[in-house]
Order: structure tokens, then C-alpha cells, then sequence
């Protein structure tokens, strides 16, 4: 795991979430090929990005918390800004496309 993105749990989102500023949650599984992918890409923007908190959440132990953000698609990230999901997008998203996405 890296130390600029945290794996946490449903619980632990619920905290992270309710906090000032900006969360960028990855929804992933350990078997997910697009999901491993990614995870390199998430890594390198986190390192710049100091003003956004990246987690990310397994759906596979995490059920109650994929189900209550409606994630059926993995990966799926949710930007969310001051404790509401204001962004969504499914799927590898390059470093470039990852950045913009974060700047909404």
C-alpha cells in the first residue's frame, strides 16, 4: 500500500468523509485487473495532490459502503468536497484525466 492513499473501512469513511476539504474515494477489489492499474496512477497524483485525501475502499469487505454509494462498476471513483459526492467516474482513468477530475 502507498503512503499517500490509505486503504480504509466503511467506518472509517464515514469519518474521513464527514471532514473539511476534499476525498477522493477509489472503490476497488484485489482481483480487479483496471483496479491494479490504476493504483500506480493513484499513487503518483496523490504524492502532488496535498490538498485532497485519497482512500481507498475494498468492496469485497466493504459491502454496506459500495452499496450505499451505488458502486457497481470497479474501479469507481467518488470525489467528494466538505462531506457530499459531487464527482463519479467508473473505470482507469490516466494521470492527466485523474488530475482534472480531481480539480472540479
Amino acid at each position: 500500500m502507498s503512503e499517500f492513499v490509505k486503504e480504509i473501512s466503511s467506518s472509517e469513511l464515514k469519518e474521513t468523509i464527514a471532514k473539511e476539504g476534499k476525498v477522493l474515494i477509489d472503490f476497488f477489489a484485489t482481483w480487479c485487473g483496471p483496479c491494479k492499474m490504476l493504483a500506480p496512477v493513484l499513487d503518483k497524483v496523490a504524492a502532488t495532490e496535498k490538498d485532497v485525501t485519497f482512500v481507498k475502499v475494498d468492496i469485497d469487505r466493504n459491502v454496506d459502503a459500495a452499496e450505499e454509494f451505488g458502486v457497481q462498476v470497479i474501479p469507481t471513483l467518488i470525489l467528494v468536497k466538505n462531506g457530499e459526492a459531487v464527482a463519479r467516474e467508473q473505470g482507469f482513468m490516466p494521470e492527466g484525466a485523474l488530475k482534472k477530475f480531481i480539480e472540479q
